[in-house]
This record gives structure tokens, sequence and C-alpha cells, in this order.
């Protein structure tokens, strides 16, 4: 319960720099998906998807938890609404995806499990959710994703070693 707990409060201590909203969706950059790339990578995926739903719970009740001080209900209810809900399905696709590599997690293996989860899932569930929210077509849904990729592949890169190395310094921690 502790560890769902501290990675719900990382996930908003990650907020806590504010967003970058870039291109025409409205929808920002936050530092915010390297904490559900982390829960998923670090926790499991039971463990990893409930600190994620306990957040995303936390924010639906009003707290402004979201990066720039939004709610959930604020995010619900724009175009970040599916990326939203789709932290949800991807802490739990990186996290059964590193519980199946452990205990060998491998930097190329954390990479692509980070990837997959972090990315391609977010971004299905934020695509559609802008083509539910706004009125873009479904390229310009696609592509406003172009925008996050650099970035996104950064927060893929550091919750990676950071997986590597607390797996490494505590092997069964998942289990646990």
């Amino acid at each position: 319960m502790a560890q769902i707990a501290v990675f719900a409060a990382l996930i908003a201590a990650l907020g806590l720099p504010g967003a970058i909203t870039v291109g025409f969706s409205g929808v920002p950059i936050t530092l915010q998906t390297l904490g559900v790339m982390l829960a998923g990578a670090i926790l499991g995926a039971r463990k990893g998807t409930a600190a994620v739903v306990v957040f995303i719970a936390l924010t639906l009740i009003g707290l402004p938890l979201l990066s720039g001080g939004r709610t959930g209900l604020t995010a619900m209810a724009g175009p970040s609404a599916g990326y939203l809900i789709g932290w949800i399905p991807a802490a739990f696709v990186i996290g059964l995806l590193t519980a199946r590599v452990l205990p060998k997690y491998s930097i190329v293996l954390g990479l692509l499990i980070n990837i997959l989860g972090g990315i391609v899932v977010v971004y299905i569930f934020g695509t559609i959710g802008l083509l539910l929210r706004t009125d873009l077509s479904v390229w310009a849904a696609i592509s406003t994703n172009f925008a996050f990729i650099p970035g996104d592949l950064v927060k893929v890169v550091i919750a990676t070693v950071v997986a590597k190395s607390v797996h490494r310094a505590y092997p069964g921690l998942m289990s646990k």
C-alpha cells in the first residue's frame, strides 16, 4: 500500500514543474508520464496500475495534481482526456512485460517495454481522446503525437535506467 501511495505522489510531484503546450491540440507536455512509466517498470502491473488509478482518482475528486494545477475533471473535459486515461493501461502493460523479463532486466528490453507501454499505448488512447474531444481529423490527431516523441523518448531512457538500477538493487521488488 505504501509503494502505491509513494508512486501516486511521485506522479503528482512530476507535475509541479508545469506543462508546455505545443501545437494546436491543447495537450500539454508534462513529466508525469515519466512517473507512470516508473510505476509500471518498478512496481509491476498490479501495484503500478493501482498507483496510477489512485493518482487519477485524486484528480477526479478535485485535487489539482495534474501539471499546471489542473484537476482530472478539467482534463477529462478537454483534449488530453485520452492521454490521461491511457496512463492506466500504460502502467499495466509496462508492469506486465517488465515482470516477464525479470530478473534479467536489460536496457534494450526495458527501452522496448517502456516505448510500447509509455508511448504507443498512451498515444493510441490519446489519439482516440483527441478524436472524441476535438474536431481534429484522424491524421491531425495522429500527427499531434509527433510533437511529444522527443521528450517521451528521453522519459523512456530515464525510466529504463532507473528501473534497471532499482531491480538490480532490490531483486524481487515486484513480487513483494
